[in-house]
């Protein structure tokens, strides 16, 4: 399937592992994707986060795969996911998380279960 053909359940597959994110980790875009079943595909999970209503789902713990919160620095939804972040106790230097010490590590048979269903 080509790159900017989206599947049908693609959007519903990332925000329901985007749920389960839990407080103090983070998650790259990428490792979303993967995660979802779509290899290669963390430009869409960035394009689902700005077009879905994310308001009650944790965003701010997906960041760059280097760590690197992806807004524009200085900018209000930068500072917003910079404080949401570190009032989970997760520490960052200038703009980055240790994605060593934060990123997510889940129970993939979990996650395998949940997405058959």
């Amino acid at each position: 399937m080509p790159n900017n053909i989206k599947q049908p359940d693609s959007g519903h597959k990332i925000l329901t592992l985007l749920a389960l994110v839990p407080p103090g980790r983070v998650v790259s875009y990428g490792q979303l994707a993967d995660l979802a079943g779509l290899p290669g595909r963390a430009r869409l999970v960035g394009r689902i986060l700005r077009t879905e209503d994310t308001s009650m789902l944790p965003w701010h713990r997906v960041v760059a795969a280097s760590g690197r919160i992806s807004l524009p620095t200085g900018s209000d939804g930068w500072h917003e996911q910079r404080q949401r972040l570190q009032a989970e106790g997760v520490l960052l230097k200038g703009d980055r998380v240790s994605m060593a010490q934060y990123r997510w590590q889940p129970d993939l048979a979990a996650i395998l279960m949940l997405m058959d269903h």
